[in-house]
């Protein structure tokens, strides 16, 4: 059954966790689409995420996002092992971490949440330098 669940979206069974993945799914869109706008704000780390959203919650909105003329291609590109451009790596590593700077210096009151929003932002760096560095053409 997890063969199945990888090979074919939308198969989250729960109407609320269906809800809130395909709420979290436009969320991270809507980041998505004000980092194509604004210049320090990453624009395909946030499609990865709303595209696994809308995997495991809605194959109608996993197929618009992974198709859409504007930004499905980063998905694609992704997805088929072709990469990230180094120009998106880069930004999306200075927007991660000026914010997460800031958040554990100004707003975190508690020193283990500190860690692990450290660490969970090692394992995203960790992940984007892994990921394939596509070459512009």
């Amino acid at each position: 059954m997890k063969k199945d669940l990888l090979q074919s979206p939308g198969k989250t069974r729960s109407r609320f966790v269906r809800f809130i993945l395909i709420s979290c799914g436009f969320l991270f869109t809507f980041l998505a689409i004000l980092g194509a706008i604004l210049p320090l704000v990453p624009t395909t780390p946030f499609l990865i995420v709303a595209a696994a959203c809308f995997y495991r919650s809605s194959e109608r909105f996993y197929n618009m996002i992974m198709h859409n003329r504007y930004f499905g291609h980063y998905l694609q590109d992704y997805r088929s092992g072709k990469g990230i451009p180094l120009r998106v790596k880069i930004m999306a590593l200075v927007f991660l971490w000026t914010s997460t700077l800031v958040s554990v210096f100004v707003f975190i009151p508690y020193l283990w949440l500190e860690i692990l929003v450290i660490a969970v932002n090692t394992a995203i760096t960790i992940h984007l330098y892994f990921v394939r560095t596509k070459k512009t053409d």
